[in-house]
């Protein structure tokens, strides 16, 4: 795909070559747009929390890259033969419920017919040229912060089985909408210039990318990654979704497991929706960023360290 940036390479700043979160164009010295889209299918049942989740999971590829979001368009696909119209409004209602807390503008959409419901957002952005965040951007010596626990695959896929208790779907509901803009800013705050959000491909996946567009070697200490309420016990009785399991079998290309067991290289590939961040930052700002972090509620930790070794991830 690298011949898409041939026509306009000095202003097409991030594109497809280096599977970042979203595309980056620059408009002067001072302002870029960014650009994204995603959506997905139903993860709970209540509809507006649904919608709630996928607008939050779409406006987080704008701040995994440092952006701000301006304006939003709707993507929604609906059996109309199989599903009311008054529900689709519930779903659209939660997305503008994200929208509302993050400051910006639903403006329109578009609606197919199809027989699989799915919702999320076309997201418009803007950030300056010269301090994006990028899947190319960790530097070794960078300590690495993730911004909110793992497991959401985990407990979304024991509430559809119904194996997961009240606290653990309200735990993974609250996780799910739970949006990266203070992550991102903290992460600007700190110089970080490498990021992205953890969701479809388990931070295995996310980070070791990172790593190998940074050409960088990535030390992850399972024990300092936080999980949320029951993931582990639920991953060790066997519950995890098949995404997680295919996440894995990639990621062992550029991975490093060491001596730890299935279940917890699962854990770490687990597909996330609507993920915190993860970045790298100078070893001297680590303890005011999590000091941060944790102050406004998140599960955040310190959970490795960037070195200028073989480019991939380590497990420890």
């Amino acid at each position: 795909m690298r011949h898409l940036n041939a026509a306009h390479p000095d202003r097409l700043l991030v594109g497809p070559d280096t599977g970042d979160d979203a595309a980056v164009w620059k408009l002067d010295d001072d302002r870029a747009l960014v650009s994204t889209a995603d959506f997905i299918t139903p993860v709970v049942d209540d509809a507006r929390t649904w919608g709630r989740v996928a607008a939050a999971n779409s406006v987080s590829d704008i701040y995994a890259m440092g952006a701000r979001p301006l304006f939003a368009l709707n993507l929604v696909g609906w059996n109309t033969d199989a599903l009311p119209t008054e529900l689709l409004g519930d779903v659209l209602a939660g997305g503008q419920d994200i929208a509302d807390e993050a400051g910006f503008v639903v403006a329109g959409g578009h609606t197919i017919d199809d027989p699989e419901p799915m919702y999320g957002l076309a997201v418009t952005g803007e950030a300056h040229p010269d301090r994006l965040l990028t899947n190319a951007g960790l530097r070794p010596g960078q300590d690495i912060v993730l911004t909110n626990a793992l497991g959401v695959g985990v407990l979304t896929t024991a509430i559809k089985g119904e194996r997961a208790t009240p606290e653990q779907a309200e735990a993974a509901v609250a996780s799910m909408v739970r949006l990266n803009d203070i992550g991102a800013r903290l992460a600007l705050a700190a110089g970080a210039t490498g990021c992205t959000d953890v969701t479809g491909f388990g931070l295995l996946g996310h980070l070791g990318r990172m790593a190998l567009e940074s050409a960088v070697n990535v030390a992850v200490e399972f024990d300092a990654v936080t999980f949320l309420p029951g993931a582990v016990d639920l991953a060790q009785d066997g519950v995890m979704p098949g995404g997680s399991r295919r996440n894995l079998t990639w990621a062992l290309d550029f991975v490093d497991a060491g001596n730890h067991d299935e279940v917890h290289q699962l854990l770490l590939a687990d597909a996330q929706t609507s993920g915190g961040l993860v970045f790298g930052v100078d070893p001297s700002e680590t303890a005011n960023v999590l000091g941060e972090l944790i102050a406004t509620g998140h599960q955040a930790a310190r959970i490795g360290h960037a070195d200028a070794g073989r480019p991939g991830l380590e497990l420890r």
